[in-house]
């Protein structure tokens, strides 16, 4: 099942101004993208993360059924990075669509910093991470420390530590590596394992999650 993409600018303005949040970034360099890769995750278990998120005030980890549809339905995500300086705080979908021009700025955001080459960002991880955003009920944006890897990134960090994978979801524009000042690693992983979508890796020594969009699976500690 794909996707579909709303590329309009003049739409996704129209969409930021009536539920009146903010959009900040620098540069807008990813390719046109109108239609997500075929969805191999649990969609209803993430929509039912979606819903739990949106009607709790609390940060809670239970897993909520069904999903809540009508004019206010919105998906946001807030990260900024330590490497560029960059700050993003974007709705990327909207009563039932993403937005075009909002996933291009998140491809471009979660580049691969050290080239700034690009790939298509999979929506199905935005998701995850914007799930268990609002599961933990911060306003604290997310550090990303890896988003995106080319090849030659991925390789250059395989020769420096053993726990780089050779085939990393990073290369794939399927993973991203999180942090919050304001939440615990554990935190973190529970938000995102409890959205049951996808893998979720603890480095609690390096003070972030893994969170990306293949198997359900977790590891680390």
């Amino acid at each position: 099942m794909c996707n579909k993409t709303r590329a309009s600018g003049d739409e996704m303005a129209e969409a930021v101004q009536r539920h009146g949040v903010k959009q900040v970034s620098d540069g807008t360099g990813a390719r046109d993208m109108t239609e997500q890769r075929d969805a191999g995750i649990s969609r209803r278990a993430l929509l039912g993360a979606f819903a739990a998120t949106t009607i709790s005030a609390a940060p809670t980890f239970s897993h909520a059924a069904g999903f809540l549809r009508g004019s206010g339905d919105i998906r946001r995500i807030k990260m900024y990075s330590g490497r560029t300086g960059e700050r993003l705080d974007m709705i990327y979908w909207i009563e039932g669509e993403y937005i075009g021009d909002a996933i291009r700025e998140i491809t471009h955001f979660m580049r691969d910093w050290r080239n700034n080459k690009t790939m298509d960002i999979d929506l199905r991880t935005v998701d995850i991470m914007a799930a268990a955003h609002n599961l933990m009920d911060v306003n604290e944006p997310y550090m990303l420390l890896s988003g995106y890897r080319s090849p030659e990134t991925n390789a250059m960090l395989r020769s420096r530590s053993s726990g780089v994978a050779k085939n990393s979801r990073h290369m794939r524009g399927q993973a991203a590596d999180l942090r919050l000042a304001s939440r615990s690693v554990n935190q973190m992983a529970r938000a995102a394992a409890a959205c049951r979508a996808g893998g979720v890796g603890r480095y609690s020594r390096s003070n972030f999650v893994h969170m990306d969009c293949g198997p359900v699976r977790s590891w680390g500690s």
